[in-house]
């Protein structure tokens, strides 16, 4: 669905509250404020309000170890019609009973509710994902989707979804919300927001959230980034090198050649260091057993795990998940 095909019955509200949860992002936040906060400004209306929530009413630390004032404390104040949750580091480890409970309470009076960024772990934790699309940031997808098989997670940059909406935070933000100045007010009010802003393109919630692989890996050698494209597509069950070359229409020595050239390391190099990087990020986004994460990344030995992961990390994959825990 376009950002401009948003249901006819959806209804963002004017009253936004952000619960800002420890080292929450403070670029997705600003993102989505300055929207709102630009849709007041340009048009010479009061179109939206917006408060800032943390638990105690106290001023909540961001990622970047900014201190963001508090307008209330949670279950204070009238009800509103959005309430978007502000994730960021470590979030999927955090947890807060009186939270959920006012999470609760404001989806029953029918609230529209949200989240930035990796905000989307506590809802799911909540059961306020089940049967709904949603998103997160890439580099938490792998662990999410983990976590919560059962929810569908996409990797567009943000997912709304009937009366949830997602996103996978940094200026994402800012396209979401514009998506809702356009359902409200219109292309044009959003388009000088987004000029405003410098922002050139509004983005459309089927975009993805990475730059193309070529553009990451400067390279532009077809046949490099296909194999790289069907490695990271079988993390759980690798292919060897010959499945790989056949894939991909090489010889082993051409494969070998071409990752030379361009990557200066071996296929099977490349494909070791990308399996170990899903797996740290498994270690630090679930509570999967360290031998779950070494068959979840196509390793069949915990001691072979344990000893690629200790020479790629520095580390043993155990005392990676104490660092995290810690």
């Amino acid at each position: 669905m376009r950002s401009t095909d948003l249901p006819n019955d959806y209804d963002p509200g004017r009253n936004f509250a952000f619960l800002m949860l420890p080292d929450f992002s403070l670029g997705a936040f600003s993102a989505a404020v300055e929207v709102l906060r630009l849709a007041n400004h340009v048009s010479g209306e009061a179109l939206y309000e917006w408060a800032t929530i943390s638990v105690d009413g106290k001023p909540v630390t961001a990622s970047s170890g900014v201190d963001v004032a508090a307008h209330r404390s949670v279950g204070n104040g009238a009800p509103y019609s959005t309430v978007i949750l502000c994730g960021g580091i470590n979030v999927q480890h955090w947890t807060d009973a009186q939270v959920h409970g006012w999470l609760r309470r404001t989806e029953r009076l029918g609230a529209n509710i949200g989240a930035l960024c990796t905000g989307s772990h506590v809802l799911a934790r909540l059961g306020m994902l089940d049967g709904y699309r949603c998103t997160v940031h890439w580099e938490n997808l792998p662990g999410f989707a983990e976590a919560f098989p059962e929810i569908d997670v996409k990797e567009d940059i943000y997912v709304i979804d009937r009366n949830r909406f997602t996103c996978a935070g940094g200026f994402a933000a800012a396209d979401m919300m514009l998506a809702f100045v356009i359902r409200e007010h219109g292309r044009d009010l959003a388009a000088a927001i987004s000029e405003a802003l410098l922002h050139e393109q509004i983005r459309d919630q089927g975009a993805h959230q990475r730059m193309a692989l070529r553009l990451r890996l400067a390279v532009g050698q077809p046949k490099l980034l296909e194999s790289i494209t069907r490695m990271s597509e079988r993390i759980e069950q690798p292919l060897s090198q010959l499945e790989l070359a056949r894939e991909v229409g090489l010889s082993i020595r051409q494969l070998e050649r071409l990752f030379q050239k361009y990557l200066g390391c071996t296929p099977s190099r490349y494909y070791l260091e990308m399996r170990l990087s899903r797996a740290r990020a498994l270690l630090q986004q679930t509570s999967m057993s360290v031998m779950n994460v070494a068959l979840a990344t196509g390793f069949v030995s915990g001691s072979h795990f344990s000893k690629c992961y200790r020479q790629y990390c520095g580390c043993a994959p155990r005392e990676e998940r104490r660092a995290t825990a810690a």
